[in-house]
């Protein structure tokens, strides 16, 4: 019996509940003072564009400081569900 099986699962749903933050937040033309640094893998933006969207997206804020390695690639596995 495979045991990681809910691991894995859980994985795969917790990065593709993260990747669709950062999709919204990189292709939605009212947030287009957002940008992707492909170099670091991060999303980029001027302070007060990150204060203002993390005052109505709490959960967007763990991506200020931090990259989201494989962006690209699961934006190439998850966009057709969008």
């Amino acid at each position: 019996m495979l045991k990681a099986k809910p691991n894995l699962e859980s994985r795969i749903g917790t990065l593709k509940k993260d990747w669709a933050i950062v999709y919204d937040m990189l292709s939605r033309k009212d947030n287009s003072d957002f940008g992707w640094d492909e170099h670091k893998q991060l999303v980029v933006a001027k302070n007060v564009v990150w204060n203002s969207y993390i005052s109505s997206h709490k959960e967007a804020g763990q991506f200020r400081h931090h990259s989201f390695l494989y962006y690209l690639q699961l934006t190439a596995i998850y966009v057709k569900d969008r």
